[in-house]
């Protein structure tokens, strides 16, 4: 049995989970996500929980079952918690600025880089060097945080770039002079 797949999703207090010709739909006070739920899997909605089970010990089955349970976690956290991905900016001149609903990124290009995210994610730059992704679905969050990061990736030998708040950037040694 699936560690994570067994777990039932428990329903927080204001939160709505209907589940009707293989949609999953989930309401609560942030906003609304909804989940085609693969035809194998069998969602089982009560007043507190939401449990997700299987036909079959087939692989298939069995990846399906920790996938989708995780997916209904997921949306219920999103919809009453909401999701944030922080990045920071490193380097000489590299800076960020909101402009409207994107944000404009200076990071040593010979021009500035436009940025406007997906509907439902938003940007904010507290600071000139602070980007933070937030919204109600993770997947687009962590797809937004990951697509401004990769406009300039951090380097091995100065660090500089755009990286995750917690992401640690393993350094290398540049060259030495010969001894001769």
């Amino acid at each position: 049995m699936s560690r994570i797949g067994k777990l039932p999703v428990p329903i927080a207090k204001g939160v709505e989970v209907k589940h009707t010709n293989g949609t999953l739909t989930v309401k609560g006070p942030k906003g609304q996500l909804t989940l085609a739920v693969h035809p194998a899997m069998k969602v089982v909605v009560d007043e507190a929980e939401v449990r997700v089970e299987r036909p079959s010990e087939q692989k298939e089955h069995r990846a399906l079952h920790g996938l989708t349970r995780s997916l209904i976690a997921n949306m219920v956290t999103g919809v009453t918690q909401g999701f944030t991905r922080t990045l920071e900016i490193v380097g000489v001149g590299y800076r960020a600025d909101t402009k409207g609903k994107g944000i404009t990124l200076n990071l040593g290009f010979s021009h500035p880089i436009e940025y406007v995210p997906v509907e439902g994610v938003s940007l904010e730059c507290p600071n000139q060097t602070t980007v933070v992704v937030s919204g109600i679905d993770k997947q687009k969050v962590g797809q937004a945080a990951a697509e401004i990061r990769a406009f300039r990736p951090p380097e091995p030998y100065k660090g500089k770039g755009v990286r995750y708040q917690d992401e640690h950037v393993r350094r290398k040694a540049g060259k030495t002079a010969s001894s001769a």
